[in-house]
């Protein structure tokens, strides 16, 4: 019944929330004689913040409507390229002439950890003048009916092997964060049984492979309970009028409280930040803060299934790394890997898969020839630095193109 309760106080705030927008208004109309004071905009200040506080973020978009391609503005067009219920493929079209020499094809395998897969707007952004670009859109699982049947992490595999099949050869494929074990286990598959689309090459970035190493708090969090602590204490169904109703979710805002918690007084004093801003009338610091919150407060619903799995086989019992994982009864071995060429990047402060945990991956993927293999560490960033902001932009992104180029072939 939580999230019911939930449910029901979002509604119930409405009014306020209503109320609050009408009186921001009125405090910074033009023809108030407040709305230039001091007074007037710590009114206004005070109703955005609560009207910001309490209501619901939508899925946001990508926004990417032109990139820079051999020093001139090209436009970009977003168009869906394959589907199925829970995700859809997105590719970013460059508007460029057919006779140009093709840049790598990138499948970006976005997160599937509560945040919408424009968390990776920065990251599509660096990538795609030199790159085009398809990207993973996860589907939010409180709008998916439950007549289209679950979701597992079975299920995301098996994904990963179609939209690689879909795409044909030569694909370089990369995964940040979450994805890097299922993407892993993918590409291990497809090497075991001689499939020619399996991806040119393989980037992991920031993800847990072996969560035995450096453990983080999440990780602690994970390995301290057991797997029906999990099942009993956040997994609750969809409530009336969502179009799943019904379905057994771990909810976006359960998960949400929990990043917050991680760094509350981070949190508290970029709010109050925000405040001063706005009453000091601070207006690029304040539309700093909107930006990032507008993505970061913008979450989505994970079917209870896949949730459950993951926790369970990467976090508990460490499967991949133990070599006990299996896709619907068939083992995952990454020594299968022969072909495909491997590059790993860490963040030297990552708070979220410790240092050591991605760049595990080489010693599973053992049979990559030395020199089809590469590891990156970031020195400066935290989990977010590893794929998006300037050092993202200025290291990591021309050592992933340049792997790319050197490792751009199909089998």
């Amino acid at each position: 019944m939580f999230y019911h309760l939930y449910e029901m106080n979002h509604a119930a705030m409405a009014p306020l929330r209503a109320s609050a927008e009408l009186m921001r208004q009125a405090c910074n109309n033009s023809m108030n004689p407040l709305s230039n004071t001091a007074f007037g905009r710590s009114l206004d200040a005070g109703f955005e913040v609560f009207e910001r506080l309490t209501r619901r973020y939508g899925k946001p978009t990508f926004g990417l409507s032109s990139t820079t391609v051999d020093e001139r503005s090209v436009a970009v067009e977003e168009e869906i390229t394959f589907s199925k219920p829970f995700c859809n493929l997105v590719h970013f079209k460059r508007d460029l002439p057919a006779s140009r020499k093709a840049d790598p094809k990138i499948l970006l395998v976005a997160p599937m950890s509560g945040h919408y897969a424009t968390l990776l707007r920065g990251t599509v952004e660096a990538l795609l003048p030199s790159a085009d670009i398809y990207i993973t859109d996860w589907a939010d699982a409180r709008v998916v009916p439950v007549t289209e049947g679950g979701f597992d992490l079975d299920d995301y595999i098996t994904y990963i092997i179609d939209i690689l099949h879909h795409m044909g050869e030569g694909v370089h494929v990369v995964a940040v964060c979450q994805p890097s074990v299922p993407v892993l286990a993918a590409v291990s598959l497809m090497e075991a049984n001689g499939d020619t689309f399996a991806p040119a090459s393989m980037t992991l970035m920031g993800g847990p492979i072996d969560t035995r190493i450096n453990p983080t708090a999440v990780n602690e969090l994970a390995k301290g309970k057991s797997i029906d602590w999990f099942r009993d204490n956040v997994v609750m169904q969809v409530p009336w009028p969502q179009p799943g109703f019904g379905r057994n979710v771990y909810p976006g805002f359960l998960q949400l409280s929990g990043f917050m918690s991680m760094n509350l007084d981070r949190h508290m004093t970029a709010h109050k930040d925000f405040y001063l801003n706005l009453v000091k009338n601070d207006g690029d610091s304040a539309e700093k803060h909107r930006e990032f919150y507008d993505e970061y407060l913008a979450v989505m619903d994970l079917t209870a299934e896949f949730y459950l799995q993951t926790v369970e086989r990467v976090f508990i019992e460490h499967a991949l790394p133990k070599g006990t994982m299996s896709h619907r009864g068939v083992p995952v071995d990454p020594a299968s890997i022969t072909r495909v060429a491997l590059l790993t990047v860490e963040g030297e402060n990552d708070d979220i898969s410790g240092l050591g945990q991605t760049k595990a991956a080489h010693d599973l993927c053992r049979n990559i020839p030395a020199d089809k293999r590469d590891h990156y560490m970031q020195p400066d960033v935290g989990h977010y630095g590893v794929f998006n902001g300037s050092r993202f932009r200025r290291d990591i992104v021309p050592r992933m193109l340049a792997f790319m180029h050197k490792h751009g072939h199909a089998h």
